[in-house]
């Protein structure tokens, strides 16, 4: 693998699907239209998968000897040497100033907001991660960094209840990535003999069992699901019309519990979310449902 394709993979690209909220603004603001808007918005998501791509490498260096000792993230760039310490480094730091730049090219406060998911992304890596039930509820504080970053660069306001729908829903998917991977850590130890001294998947996980985890699931399962639904009639732009998004939005949370618990799937959430067929309907319905209901029908 030469450095530079080392370099993209260790940025995951395929986990920038997760910055799309940042154009949640742009949408149920209804400036779709606009083109200085759809332009401030994408600058803001640029930033936004510079900002995350530079948090993924300094997670990767900081986890650089506890990746090496795990039968899976031991091929990953930096673990495995096909990314040059020092050339990660470089990169993150670059990273972190083209992000603040397409920050400031929208507005201060956009540079404001990415400025905060990085030092956010930094406390996560350092110290966060490591603690129980502060670790999911810190990354659903970044995805609500988004969708307020979002609203902002395009001078719009996020409903109250959006943002809560918002952290409902990354909580939920926060317990559920934490779910499958209590599971993959009780496989039978056979499955990584060839790898010495392997490590756990993450060192939290020793303090999450199965029934709290499906515990909080149900929780904010029903929390993201009646806050949708409250926003949905209370939508700022057509009052209860965006109830017509609710069922993509029902059928995506009961198709994800359905991989989760009864296929057993591990995959990433960018890749459950991108590749299932039908996490991909449940989201082009929704776009759909809510293209025609504040553009088309309004």
């Amino acid at each position: 693998m030469s450095p530079g394709a080392a370099l993209i993979r260790a940025m995951r690209p395929h986990e920038w699907v997760k910055n799309l909220l940042v154009f949640a603004g742009l949408l149920f603001s209804g400036k779709l239209d606009q083109g200085a808007q759809v332009v401030d918005a994408t600058l803001a998501f640029a930033a936004f998968c510079a900002i995350s791509s530079a948090g993924y490498l300094f997670n990767d260096l900081r986890d650089r000897e506890l990746d090496r000792r795990h039968p899976d993230k031991r091929n990953r760039p930096i673990a495995s040497g096909a990314l040059a310490e020092g050339a990660a480094t470089v990169a993150a730091i670059v990273l972190v100033g083209v992000a603040l730049a397409l920050g400031f090219a929208v507005e201060p406060a956009v540079a404001g907001l990415v400025g905060l998911y990085a030092v956010t992304t930094a406390a996560y890596s350092v110290v966060l991660k490591r603690l129980v039930i502060l670790d999911v509820m810190t990354i659903a504080s970044l995805f609500v960094l988004r969708v307020v970053a979002g609203a902002v660069a395009v001078e719009a306001q996020a409903s109250e209840y959006l943002v809560v729908c918002t952290a409902m829903l990354a909580l939920f998917l926060g317990f559920t990535k934490r779910r499958q991977e209590a599971i993959l850590e009780e496989q039978p130890a056979g499955s990584v003999a060839s790898v010495p001294e392997a490590a756990p998947t993450r060192p939290v996980l020793e303090h999450y069992s199965l029934s709290f985890l499906d515990q909080m699931i149900a929780m904010v399962t029903a929390a993201a699901i009646i806050s949708y639904v409250i926003y949905a009639i209370n939508s700022p732009r057509v009052g209860s019309e965006m109830l017509a998004t609710a069922p993509s939005v029902l059928y995506g949370i009961f198709r994800y519990l359905y991989l989760v618990y009864d296929r057993r799937d591990t995959r990433s959430t960018a890749a459950i979310l991108t590749e299932d067929p039908g996490m991909i309907f449940a989201g082009v319905s929704w776009i759909a449902a809510a293209l025609g209901v504040l553009y088309v029908f309004d």
